[in-house]
């Protein structure tokens, strides 16, 4: 029974590994658009353009699609503000999404096989709170939708990971919507409003730096 439950988790976790290569070669054979051109799509259409913009960010988040694109885009097709909170919403449901599919094509296969460091490892990440999820959000260690996918894979709650991944993505949403709507609107621009992504430095900055001190210090369950 045991052989028939870790055949089937470990056919599940081929499907994710499959289905990130196959996002990850898709990604580098499809041409990006160029954000300039892209608010011709908001007139098309209408009233649903808010919500084609978090439906579409979203799945292209979930396609690996860099974050960065997405934000630059949504603030030249909205403006800074509503493209920003548009942004946001994508980075929300695309953070849902990977992290449901990461757990259940991953979880059983990883929370079998993991010994030593690596089960430290995942028990850091089951006891992670809002700011553990910023500090990792915030490490350059890859894209905002491989951190979901890996999130799902380890014992990581659903709530602090969401709630942790929009804090960490807010600062630099407004910063790239700002920077988008500048190639549409040059004109336009409030800098100030961009404030956020220098705070977004900062913070980024003093969290590395706790989560360094925090990752020195002696651990009581090391034997």
């Amino acid at each position: 029974m045991w052989h028939v439950v870790a055949t089937s988790s470990a056919l599940r976790f081929g499907m994710l590994l499959f289905l990130l290569a196959g996002f990850g070669v898709m990604l580098l054979l499809t041409p990006l658009p160029d954000p300039a051109t892209l608010p011709h799509l908001a007139d098309r259409l209408g009233g649903f353009a808010p919500v084609a913009a978090v439906l579409g960010g979203a799945l292209l988040l979930v396609a690996l699609v860099p974050r960065t694109f997405i934000t630059l885009a949504a603030g030249a097709i909205f403006g800074m503000l509503p493209g920003a909170l548009y942004a946001l919403g994508a980075a929300l449901l695309a953070a849902a999404v990977g992290f449901a599919v990461g757990r259940l094509l991953g979880r059983d296969f990883v929370a079998e096989r993991v010994r030593g460091r690596l089960a430290r490892l995942d028990r850091w990440f089951t006891r992670q709170s809002v700011f553990g999820v910023i500090t990792v959000r915030l490490l350059p260690i890859s894209g905002f939708g491989l951190v979901s996918y890996g999130y799902g894979t380890t014992g990581a709650r659903l709530l602090p990971f969401l709630t942790g991944s929009v804090l960490a993505s807010a600062p630099t949403a407004f910063g790239y919507a700002a920077l988008g709507a500048a190639v549409t609107s040059p004109g336009g621009i409030n800098w100030y409003a961009a404030a956020p992504a220098a705070l977004g430095f900062i913070a980024s900055a003093v969290l590395l730096t706790r989560w360094w001190r925090a990752e020195r210090r002696p651990r009581s369950d090391v034997h």
